[in-house]
Parts: structure tokens; C-alpha cells; sequence
């Protein structure tokens, strides 16, 4: 169970800093009476609205003065933070102490996920092995507390995110992140959104417990939701050691974060925030959490300011400019053919969640990319200016919404921060 856990229509920051300060005070109970060593893992920017940041700051500040204390933003495969980023996501942590996951050369090879059990979470979707490369520093350097600190959301690989997905994704090396997000879009993206124990979860949780039950670690989990007047809140504190806790989280997030339809929706307009947002590898959280609504023959309007490039690194780019976003099953076509595919598997699988299959409009309205590119890729084309003028989003509240020339809309302000699909389409999964 929990050790601490805290639900409200509100958890103000004063309140999460109590929380926090009472995290620390257990830990030392349970876990290391006087910790010399700590070693913190939080999300990187791409979370930075869960606030995240801010108690990673909170438990560096608190830690300081009696450990050595490192912090590793759980990148994955994601771009490095500049020191300015750092500065905005962590505050006054010093840069000394923030250290880059290298997913490709600094990871070390703990064991394997075997295919056995793969096959059987899968149900036969998928049936290879998943090599665990975790990093180094993790790995082979000694910690006297280890702790997570996460947004527990609805998410396309494991259901939902954090818990041990900062460990096996985000502190993951490249076969790790290849093989179990091949085996998420074998499975099919739409029977993973919102399932509380995913196939590849259920593989992570039986990989924690094997090669990772030494550590001296915990997991503090937040949740965040609308309040009344549409500003995104923490709603959820959960803190402890075990998988109850990310469970606890991941009830409450399916309770708050996912908003079903009788009927799916036309048209869907969103905002993917230009100082978290810069690939379509991120911003395609936005087709992520809204596919499950769209109608057939529906579009979705993604106005993305921060948009740069397609992949979070330049041989991914590459790999999403050369095929594009297609349906899954030519996706697998491809990736069956080509040894680029082969190699960067997590960019295949990455193709297979990013497309529409065919069945609605995908729109990006991009900051910083050219129409010839979004085409190139398959999706459709708008111009920025243009469609900030007609939606407005800066005055616009999650729902539906209005222009001025009579095109009804279904606005959301932050995809990333839920689900949104047809009570159909989730009937006999969030019960799992």
C-alpha cells in the first residue's frame, strides 16, 4: 500500500510541499535512516506542467545539506535539457548535479525480459525478448535512496505513465526502448490507452522485481485534473515503494483524466505548448489521447508553436521524414523489409501510434516547420497565424466551442494531460 496518499479537488503547492517533507521523513524510517548517496529521477520538460520539477527541487533542497545528492531527468530517447531548461524545470538544483541519461552508450545489460513471458502478456502479438539496458550511473553506483518522482496520466505504451517506466523507459537503453515499444504498437495502441496493467507493463513489473529489488527506492506519484474553472491542479499525492502505489495513482487518474462521448467528435482543435513541445514525437500525444473520439472522416486541428523537427533525434528524423506516418499494417510491411526500421524498432512503433489509419484528418499547424515537410509525412497542412486568429485558443475553455462563423469544436487545451474517447471504445478495458 501507499505509504502516503492524498486525494482533494485541489492540493495546493503549500500542502504538496507538506507532502513532500513527509515523504522524506518515512523514507528515512523505512528506508535509510541517514542517506549519503541520492539519487533523484524525474520527468524532463516534456512534463513540466505536472509540476514535477518544482518537488524534485523541494527534495533536492532538503537533501542537501546531509547527502550527495545527483539528479537524472529520465529522458528515454528524448533531447538533452540546455542549462536553461534545467534552470526552468528544476529551479536551483545546481547544473553540476544534473546528469544527461545517455540511452545509447551509457547503459549497462541487466538481463532479459524473456520471450516467454512476453508472448503470454501479449497474447502472441508479440514473441521476442526485451534486453534491459538500464544506465550506468543507476546501475553500478551505490545509492542509499533512489526516488521517482512522476505524472500518473493515461499513456500509449503502458496504459499509463511512471512508476517503473522512469526506470525501463526513461533511464532505458536503446534495445530496452526498441523492443517494448515495438511490442506496445504490436498490440495496438487503442487497447493500451487506459488499461491499468498493459503487456509491457506487466513485463516491466516482473523486470522490476527481478533486477531491480537491491535498490533503496521509492516512487512519488502525482495527479493533476481540471478544477471548475479549467485550470489544470493537483488533485493526487501518492508515495511509496510498491506497485499499489502506482496503482492507487493510476485509479484515480482513469476516475479524472479520461472524458468519454456518447457520440465521437467531428472536429477536435488542441494546443501542444510551444516550450514543452518541439517533435512530432512529443506533440503526437495529441493523436494519442484524441484518436479514441474522432468520428470517421473526423479532423484533428494540433496547433503546435514549438514545432521544429519530427523525431527527438536526427536518425529518427530521418526515419519519420523517409516513411511517414501510415496505417499500422503498412507500417509492419515496412519494417519487415527495411533494416533502418529494424534497427530504430521505437521509431516503427512510434509510425504505428502517430497514424490516423486512414480513418481521420490529422492537421498540424506547425511553428517552425514548412508545409512540403508536414506533407512529407502524411499529415495536413495549416498555417499558424491563421488558425490561432480563427480558434483562439488563449480564451477558449476545454469543450465545445464556437467560431465566430458558426464551426462547432471540441477544444483541449493540454492532450497530454488526459484521454478522450467514446464510452465504446474503452467498454471492458479501464476495468482492467
Amino acid at each position: 500500500m501507499p505509504w502516503i496518499t492524498e486525494q482533494a479537488p485541489t492540493i495546493s503547492w503549500p500542502r504538496l510541499e507538506q507532502l513532500t517533507a513527509a515523504v522524506l521523513t518515512e523514507a528515512r524510517r523505512r528506508l535509510c535512516a541517514r542517506p549519503r548517496r541520492v539519487l533523484l529521477l524525474p520527468p524532463d520538460i516534456t512534463r513540466m506542467h505536472s509540476g514535477c520539477g518544482r518537488i524534485t527541487e523541494w527534495l533536492y533542497n532538503a537533501l542537501a545539506a546531509e547527502a550527495e545528492v545527483h539528479v537524472i531527468p529520465t529522458l528515454g530517447q528524448h533531447v538533452p535539457h540546455t542549462p536553461e531548461q534545467n534552470r526552468l524545470m528544476f529551479g536551483s538544483i545546481p547544473e553540476s548535479q544534473i546528469h544527461v541519461h545517455d540511452w545509447r552508450d551509457g547503459c549497462v545489460h541487466v538481463g532479459d525480459i524473456p520471450a516467454a513471458l512476453v508472448r503470454e502478456t501479449s497474447h502472441a502479438a508479440a514473441d521476442w525478448d526485451v534486453p534491459v539496458w538500464l544506465n550506468r550511473q543507476l546501475m553500478e553506483e551505490p545509492w542509499d535512496l533512489v526516488i521517482n518522482i512522476g505524472h500518473v496520466v493515461p499513456h500509449e505504451v503502458l496504459g499509463f505513465a511512471n512508476h517503473n517506466k522512469n526506470y525501463f523507459i526513461g533511464l532505458g537503453g536503446k534495445e530496452t526502448i526498441c523492443t517494448s515499444h515495438m511490442m506496445a504498437a504490436s498490440c495496438g495502441i487503442e487497447n493500451n490507452l487506459g488499461s491499468l496493467i498493459t503487456p509491457v507493463r506487466a513485463c516491466f513489473n516482473w523486470a522490476e522485481e527481478q533486477f531491480l529489488g537491491r535498490l533503496p527506492d521509492l516512487y512519488v506519484q502525482v495527479v493533476l485534473a481540471r478544477d471548475a474553472a479549467g485550470e489544470l491542479v493537483h488533485t493526487g499525492f501518492h508515495a511509496g515503494d510498491d506497485l499499489e502505489t502506482y496503482l492507487a495513482a493510476a485509479r484515480q487518474s482513469r476516475e479524472e483524466n479520461i472524458t468519454t462521448f456518447d457520440e465521437p467528435l467531428a472536429k477536435i482543435v488542441c494546443v501542444m505548448q510551444g516550450d514543452e513541445f518541439h517533435s512530432t514525437w512529443v506533440a503526437n500525444k495529441a493523436v494519442y489521447r484524441t484518436r479514441m473520439a474522432l468520428a470517421d472522416g473526423g479532423e484533428l486541428l494540433i496547433l503546435a508553436p514549438g514545432l521544429a523537427r519530427f523525431g527527438e533525434q536526427e536518425d529518427v528524423d530521418r526515419l519519420i521524414r523517409k516513411y511517414g506516418y501510415v496505417p499500422s499494417k503498412r507500417v509492419l510491411e515496412l519494417y519487415k523489409q527495411h533494416a533502418d526500421l529494424q534497427d530504430l524498432a521505437h521509431g516503427a512503433a512510434h509510425l504505428m501510434h502517430g497514424t490516423s489509419e486512414d480513418r481521420f484528418r490529422i492537421t498540424y499547424a506547425p511553428g517552425h516547420l514548412t508545409r512540403a515537410e508536414i506533407e512529407q509525412v502524411n499529415f495536413a497542412y495549416a498555417d499558424l497565424a491563421a488558425m490561432w486568429a480563427r480558434y483562439e485558443p488563449d480564451r477558449r475553455r476545454e469543450g465545445w466551442n464556437t467560431t465566430a462563423d458558426g464551426e462547432r469544436f471540441y477544444f483541449i487545451a493540454t492532450p497530454s494531460a488526459g484521454l478522450w474517447s467514446t464510452r465504446a471504445k474503452l467498454l471492458g478495458r479501464v476495468a482492467s
